[in-house]
């Protein structure tokens, strides 16, 4: 029998360090018993095994510690479940947002380039990284209100929101909640705007069967470790069009014209010979620059971990789909005091969090009701930052407003969240609930 390939020294000490992870992790990830009162009960956290341990380790000794081939893979993956053509690895979904809204003013769009002092109608209830790359760009934000239960914009108040300098709709599925992207696709379409969907929050979500974020012209996520998988830090772009991905790719690429993966040159085969300008006939296309840019991409480290994380992601998600459910069914006692969540119609949401609004009837009001949850070691979280027009950072900037924000500051005086993430099991559901009882089913006062 012919002997094989003997295995070099190098591999068999990589074999060995990759097996003592397993042994690490092993070790490290015992089971600890779930005590109601001690232990905390997380809105979110990263939730992980051996095979994303061993993964970053196994990148780590290759070294390669720009984004290589780890991130080629990911972006794969991604483009592969979201079904989009186009996916860029960059270092945050906030760094996501600002390069999907900065491709938007873009020369190379032609006449469909915003430029300063368009408009960009986005929700007034939200995270601020929706908002600030619209005002980085010098664009107006337009704000409209939300839908009271599903905390998503209303698209008869987006239709209203339009007027002759707007250009784009930039808006989040809330919590995991799509976004009615049927009605405002049409208003898009009948207007010529633009749509960057803010997935970030969303991965999984279906509206009318198909995936969020492959509605618009752009969408982004966010890997952070809150959300449905994580790279630790980490976002994407995603998109169909070959033009806005040529343009992101720029942007997050110090705004270089080249198109090179690291490591690869004169992929246009025209290195040396085009004209740009009035640099010298020739000059090195590493180094032109057609856009005013930014250094935003990841790691092959995060990558590894995220393509772990990956294979992951269906049962991540049925896994907060289930802990929804059970909440719900959980909480619904409580309904004469507290508003539930409710899915967008013709949604298959995939919750990032469990919204709860405070009734005014209520005997407690929010700030009560968080400071029980927190005292019993139960993490909350505000709507984000509610609305952000009352906000120091966002005193005096430029701005419209659609109507009325009736339901944003009620949202703003009365919302709050609770976690679903896949680490949660049923123990913490019903202590959940449990704690939820110790106060409505004690009775009691506003204080």
């Amino acid at each position: 029998m012919k002997e094989g390939k003997p295995i070099s020294r190098s591999a068999v000490l990589r074999r060995d360090i990759l097996k003592k992870v397993e042994a690490f992790h092993k070790e490290e990830s015992r089971p600890r018993p779930f005590i109601p009162g001690t232990s905390p009960v997380p809105y979110g956290g990263r939730v992980y095994d051996a095979e994303e341990m061993v993964r970053l380790v196994d990148a780590s000794l290759d070294f390669w510690l720009t984004a290589g081939p780890c991130a080629e893979e990911f972006e794969g993956k991604l483009s592969q479940f979201l079904g989009l053509k186009h996916c860029l690895l960059v270092n945050s979904g906030s760094s996501a947002n600002l390069l999907a809204m900065t491709a938007l003013t873009s020369p190379k769009l032609g006449p469909r380039r915003l430029m300063p002092g368009d408009e960009v109608i986005t929700q007034a209830c939200g995270f601020p990284t929706t908002l600030n790359p619209i005002l980085q760009n010098n664009l107006v934000p337009v704000f409209v209100d939300i839908d009271p239960g599903t905390y998503n914009v209303d698209p008869s108040r987006v239709e209203k929101a339009v007027r002759k300098k707007t250009k784009a709709i930039f808006l989040a599925h809330t919590l995991g909640n799509p976004a009615p992207m049927g009605p405002i696709m049409d208003i898009a379409r009948r207007h010529g705007l633009w749509v960057i969907e803010d997935n970030c929050d969303a991965l999984g979500a279906l509206y009318r069967g198909r995936p969020t974020g492959t509605f618009g012209d752009l969408c982004t996520c966010s890997f952070y470790p809150a959300h449905h998988i994580t790279l630790g830090e980490g976002g994407a772009v995603l998109t169909r069009d070959g033009l806005l991905k040529k343009i992101v790719m720029s942007l997050r690429d110090w705004g270089r014209d080249c198109w090179c993966v690291p490591g690869e040159d004169n992929t246009c085969r025209r290195r040396f010979s085009w004209q740009f300008g009035t640099l010298p006939k020739g000059f090195d296309h590493k180094y032109v620059y057609s856009h005013i840019g930014y250094n935003l991409k990841a790691t092959d480290l995060q990558a590894a971990i995220g393509n772990a994380q990956m294979k992951k992601l269906p049962r991540f998600i049925r896994a907060r789909q289930r802990n929804f459910a059970g909440l719900h069914r959980r909480l619904r006692r409580f309904s004469e005091h507290l508003v539930l969540p409710r899915a967008t119609p013709e949604s298959e949401p995939s919750w990032f969090g469990f919204p709860i609004s405070v009734k005014p009837s209520s005997p407690f009001n929010r700030r009560q009701i968080v400071a029980h949850l927190e005292k019993h070691r139960i993490a909350t979280r505000m709507l984000f930052a509610g609305n952000l027009l009352r906000h120091p950072a966002y005193e005096g900037i430029p701005h419209r407003t659609a109507g009325s924000l009736k339901h944003t500051d009620a949202a703003t005086e009365r919302v709050f969240w609770i976690g679903v993430y896949p680490g949660l099991t049923g123990e913490h559901l019903d202590y959940m609930a449990a704690v939820f009882g110790l106060l409505f089913d004690g009775g009691g006062r506003k204080g």
